[in-house]
């Protein structure tokens, strides 16, 4: 099966190495703990009010150092791996992860009270507390998902990356584009690490295992299952024009989604701190809701979910980085930011509704009438 699926290079494995590629995530998470929680980090407020003080609820942060230190040992190789392991192991390793991700779910699950959800069930999927901290706030269980999610993220795609290169004379640059991409996508988020604490997932999302193996598992080895099947193909071997607008258009659409899913969020940020400051000189215009506010200018009066558009181009330079345009594979990860996306949209929707009064968001839906792409949707 797995050869057909052009993926057989990732099951030729020895069964000693089957089983460290199963117990990989098992050490990896480990390692990611000692090193959040002996690194240095610095406590910030974010959105969320902690229900028994009434204030902004603290975060430790350091993910940034987290992810330079991570880098700095896979690239010298101190883990004692070899490189290309991570991409190896791959499909063991999402098993195993699947495995912890479920034990820790049953865990945070089954230790809360029932709420609001009773099915058990459902309970196992959403989830039912919306935070855990341990260790006198030292550590934030969301927190540490993207930590872990996103700096391996950027290493199982480097680990792919070196395993093309070992395999071709005549490597893919898409491949190397591929792992930079991703590599940037996750930098970019841990400088701007703060602004996570005012985003959907942070905010809205219950610890189930939607969480567990979205944060961990599928964040962390399965967003790179485009190189799954793309790395095992050699150079596309465009003629020079197709290969300039190819090696040339493609950075500039993930350039092009970048800016739009940062400035959209950054000025989200910027208004929920300082609403009567100006962002990158546009002036916020907003509607009253009671005590809140809903903005509705720049980015968020193109349309109200204008930063999904820029994670849509985000995932179109992912498909068309291979270069090799009719492949499945390449495509797989920009079919699940349009499904994850479109989704996420209606179920924001409805949240604000219920936040802000459905008075005043069909206000805001007549002021702004595109969900995610201005004109079209």
């Amino acid at each position: 099966m797995f050869e057909r699926l052009g993926i057989g290079h990732l099951v030729e494995l020895t069964a000693t190495e089957a089983l460290l590629g199963f117990l990989t995530p098992l050490f990896v998470f480990a390692a990611f703990f000692v090193l959040q929680m002996v690194l240095p980090g610095r406590h910030v407020p974010g959105y969320v009010v902690d229900r028994e003080t009434g204030l902004p609820r603290s975060y430790r942060l350091n993910g940034l150092l987290v992810f330079v230190v991570a880098q700095a040992l896979w690239w010298f190789e101190l883990t004692g791996m070899p490189r290309d392991w991570f991409y190896r192991s791959s499909v063991y390793a999402v098993a195993g992860g699947t495995v912890l991700a479920l034990i820790g779910t049953l865990i945070a699950v089954f230790s809360q009270p029932p709420g609001e959800v009773r099915n058990k069930f459902l309970a196992c999927w959403f989830g039912r507390a919306p935070e855990m901290q341990f260790f006198n706030d030292r550590f934030d269980l969301k927190m540490y998902f993207y930590v872990v999610g996103g700096t391996m993220l950027s290493l199982n795609a480097f680990s792919g990356a070196v395993w093309h290169y070992n395999k071709f004379d005549d490597p893919n640059p898409g491949v190397f584009m591929f792992a930079a991409f991703f590599t940037f996508y996750v930098f970019d988020y841990f400088v701007f690490e703060r602004v996570q604490l005012y985003t959907y997932d942070v905010i809205y999302e219950r610890l189930g295992f939607k969480m567990f193996w979205g944060g961990l598992v599928v964040f962390g080895w399965m967003f790179i299952i485009p190189m799954w099947g793309m790395a095992a193909l050699p150079d596309p071997g465009h003629a020079a024009g197709w290969r300039y607008l190819w090696l040339i258009g493609t950075p500039t659409l993930f350039v092009i989604g970048w800016c739009i899913t940062r400035g959209t969020n950054m000025q989200k940020y910027a208004f929920k701190r300082w609403p009567e400051r100006k962002f990158l000189g546009i002036g916020p215009e907003y509607i009253q809701a009671g005590d809140r506010k809903i903005l509705c200018s720049g980015f968020w009066g193109a349309a109200r979910h204008f930063n999904y558009m820029g994670e849509g181009f985000f995932g179109l330079s992912i498909a068309l980085v291979w270069g090799h345009f009719g492949n499945l594979w390449a495509w797989t990860y920009f079919a699940y930011v349009v499904g994850l996306f479109t989704y996420r949209q209606m179920d924001d929707d409805k949240r604000c509704a219920e936040k802000y009064g459905p008075e005043k968001w069909a206000e805001y839906q007549e002021r702004v009438p595109y969900r995610i792409i201005p004109g079209i949707y």
